[in-house]
């Protein structure tokens, strides 16, 4: 029977060197102490791997509003605050707020889907805008302006009927101008004093829908 080969001698050496490769230099295995000929010097390293430069982050388009030469371009779209999910009188409050943000939004883009998103169906008023903004948001036209501007909400968080409750907005529109696709101004409306609106909301499904919103008072 064929015996084992020992594990003394060259092999074993080559096993120590293999285990010390991370600690230091590799010294060839060939049974002496001198490496063979073409070797690279025992105290010489390979150069480190060059470090794979980061891509450049790209960079986010910035946000312009729509004046006399064109549409607003770039507009951040609404994002619901945690604040308002709740069916709390400050989820309420902040619900409200956020309402208008997503108004303003569908003035100056032309976009109702955030606010059809935090809309009813049955909402009249809701509806009037959605005429007025894709009105003027289509065939070439824009719109210039219009933010909502909300300077106060109040609510005493008691329910109107079930799961419904009214809530007080103090708000004024900034200054709209109205563009043809030929560029000329069509009409402008200039900012009036705040008005006092009224929204009845709902509190559904774990989240607020505007039922209604109306002003307190026609303005003059």
């Amino acid at each position: 029977m064929t015996s084992r080969t020992s594990s003394s001698g060259p092999w074993r050496a080559c096993a120590v060197a293999l285990v010390s490769i991370s600690l230091m230099s590799v010294t060839a295995c060939n049974g002496g102490g001198t490496p063979p000929p073409g070797s690279p010097p025992a105290n010489s390293q390979s150069p480190s791997a060059s470090s794979t430069p980061s891509a450049a982050p790209t960079p986010t388009a910035s946000y312009k509003p729509a004046d006399a030469t064109g549409r607003a371009q770039n507009v951040p779209v609404p994002e619901l605050p945690e604040a308002a999910k709740a069916e709390t009188k400050e989820g309420l409050e902040a619900f409200a707020r956020y309402w208008y943000t997503t108004l303003s939004y569908a003035y100056e883009t032309g976009d109702i889907e955030p606010l059809e998103l935090v809309s009813s169906p049955t909402c009249v008023s809701c509806g009037r805008v959605k005429e007025v903004v894709q009105g003027w948001n289509s065939e070439g036209r824009w719109l210039a302006g219009g933010k909502m501007v909300v300077e106060g909400v109040q609510t005493k968080f008691i329910e109107s009927s079930p799961a419904e409750y009214q809530v007080l907005i103090q708000v004024y529109q900034d200054t709209l101008s109205y563009y043809r696709a030929d560029k000329t101004l069509d009409e402008k409306t200039e900012r009036g004093p705040a008005n006092g609106d009224i929204m009845v909301a709902s509190y559904t499904g774990g989240a607020w829908r505007a039922v209604t919103v109306e002003h307190l008072a026609k303005s003059r």
